[in-house]
């Protein structure tokens, strides 16, 4: 099987202009077949704000209204999607960015949770998706190409409305549906160097997480809010095809490839 990387960008790496612009080149730089996929939830916040739009965050997911669902499609299919586009083609690196509803790339439905023990209604997530299917044949297509897809976390439910999907939830999804077609290794990057035992102290990466330690870790409040859905999604992968799974810095993006940096996440 081919290797490919499906590559996750996030956090405070997508505000900072110097930060991203090195990190697409590193992106650029890495060999075969490449997905990227990107979030921008703090570039949407602060719209939302400057707009007067009140955002609602429950353990690190947002909660979409139809302002937000417009304020997010804007800047994630728009600024963030086609800017680092534009960025790759300058470092040399053919790529095309896709929404879910580019080519039907991915499917989804709108969350609906289920009433809680007392019989009362779920949280109402508003315009989020979950994914149902992800179109193998349009990426497969566009990556024996050598075209890089940088993909938005904006899906679609096939009846014309568009939907708001966790960025991580893109990265493992896509990962899992191309682990029957490639040798997939899934990459979450970000601000930080890995899982910290100590969030304010970045060297404190931990090396490697299975299920045990992960329920430790949530047990005792060392690992809480978005880094919960990022790990679940890790899990996820690992356990669905996805050959490996590491996250780390973006700054530190070949190492995390060579398995020299980051957090390895392991199913046993």
């Amino acid at each position: 099987m081919k290797k490919l990387y499906v590559i996750k960008i996030g956090g405070n790496i997508i505000d900072n202009e110097a930060k991203l612009s090195a990190f697409i080149k590193d992106f650029a730089a890495v060999d075969g077949l490449k997905v990227l996929v990107h979030g921008g939830g703090k570039l949407a916040t602060k719209l939302a704000a400057d707009l007067g739009i009140e955002q609602q965050m429950i353990d690190g997911r947002r909660i979409t209204d139809a302002a937000t669902l417009k304020i997010v499609t804007m800047v994630y299919a728009g600024a963030i999607n086609k800017n680092a586009v534009a960025q790759l083609q300058a470092n040399g690196c053919n790529a095309i960015g896709l929404t879910g509803a580019d080519g039907n790339a991915i499917k989804a439905h709108k969350r609906v949770s289920p009433p809680n023990l007392k019989g009362e209604p779920g949280i109402d997530y508003g315009f989020v998706g979950d994914v149902d299917t992800v179109n193998t044949g349009l990426l497969k297509s566009l990556l024996e190409q050598n075209i890089a897809v940088v993909l938005a976390p904006i899906t679609h439910d096939g009846n014309g409305l568009l939907l708001n999907t966790n960025a991580d939830t893109i990265a493992q999804e896509t990962a899992k549906a191309l682990s029957s077609i490639y040798d997939v290794e899934l990459i979450y990057s970000f601000e930080k160097s890995g899982v910290l035992l100590n969030a304010e102290d970045d060297g404190s990466v931990i090396p490697s997480i299975n299920p045990t330690t992960y329920s430790e870790l949530k047990d005792t409040k060392v690992i809480f809010a978005g880094m919960i859905p990022k790990l679940d999604n890790a899990f996820a992968a690992i356990n669905s095809g996805v050959s490996k799974v590491i996250i780390g810095k973006a700054e530190q993006l070949q190492q995390l490839i060579k398995g020299e940096a980051g957090t390895t996440i392991l199913n046993n």
